[in-house]
């Protein structure tokens, strides 16, 4: 993703290196003349002035493949560096998503691969995993239905190594993305091709300990209200449920009591506007609704 090209100025490092210190903002701007020495990282993280400050750490951090606190202490910035941090904060401008532009992302004690072939994960689904585990204890079968870049399949196969787990995907380009996060975790997880529990092997029926999933909860109505970074650049597909947006989640609490274990718990990332009609569809498994970290109603719990 970085670029080797060298660009002769950065007319964006202007409005707050200015208002810092003129003759820095100057400096930057005529790029090659600057020495080593001159051109830091803390100079050029202080003179960006219209990305947030974490997201220009971590843009640096990826152009320079140095860490955020190595570059917080100061160190030479290159040429090459520059022109290609330049890059990614003019796509990041462009509404392009951070963690896309940084590529690698931190999930739990995992790290995973993200790009447009699959949903970006947030801090909630985080959070599911951490309800999933707490509900279940040591489950022996998992399930993730829409697995999108598997980061929460690879989460579960980490925290349970014995565990079998299973992840479902129906987009064939985010399926193997998964299996690409897979391979670079060093993590058994069985990555299958379909819809929700189309492709499962039929003797896994009554056999599941754990279902977890974070199936496109959205309705097509709600798609235009989304930030741009999500509307015009995550997958659709991952998005948006259908007229109603609950069309995921009534498969899904209509077939798992089939696959459920006695005993077996179901954990699924909701939208917020929808608690109690998702207790209401997951009534046959005691559904419960959960907050997340925000207050608000996103998760749904359900046991055999």
């Amino acid at each position: 993703m970085s670029r080797e090209s060298r660009v002769p100025a950065v007319p964006f490092l202007t409005s707050a290196a200015s208002l810092l210190c003129p003759e820095r903002s100057r400096a930057f701007q005529e790029g090659s003349e600057l020495s080593q020495d001159q051109r830091n990282s803390v100079d050029l993280i202080a003179s960006v002035g219209d990305l947030p400050r974490h997201e220009t750490e971590r843009l640096l951090s990826k152009a320079t493949h140095r860490p955020r606190p190595e570059l917080l202490l100061g160190v030479p910035i290159t040429d090459t560096e520059l022109a290609t941090f330049e890059a990614l904060a003019t796509r990041r401008r462009a509404g392009e998503p951070l963690q896309y532009l940084e590529e690698r992302i931190p999930f739990g004690p995992i790290e995973v691969t993200v790009d447009r072939r699959g949903l970006i994960p947030r801090p909630e689904t985080g959070q599911r995993c951490a309800l999933a585990g707490d509900a279940v204890g040591e489950p022996q079968v998992s399930l993730d239905l829409g697995t999108g870049s598997g980061n929460l399949a690879l989460a579960l196969k980490h925290a349970f190594p014995d565990a079998v787990v299973y992840a479902t995907e129906i987009s064939p380009e985010a399926a193997a993305l998964a299996r690409e996060n897979a391979r670079d975790a060093n993590l058994d997880v069985n990555v299958l091709d379909g819809d929700l529990f189309g492709p499962i092997p039929e003797h896994l029926r009554g056999n599941v300990d754990l279902i977890v999933s974070n199936p496109p909860y959205l309705s097509e109505a709600e798609i235009g209200g989304l930030p741009e970074d999500v509307r015009d650049h995550e997958p659709r597909i991952a998005l948006v449920a259908g007229p109603t947006g609950d069309e995921v989640l009534a498969v899904i609490a209509s077939k798992a009591p089939g696959w459920l274990a006695p005993g077996g718990t179901i954990v699924c990332e909701i939208s917020e506007f929808r608690g109690a009609a998702m207790e209401e569809l997951f009534a046959p498994l005691g559904g419960e609704v959960r907050k997340d970290l925000a207050g608000k109603d996103r998760f749904v719990i359900g046991r055999a």
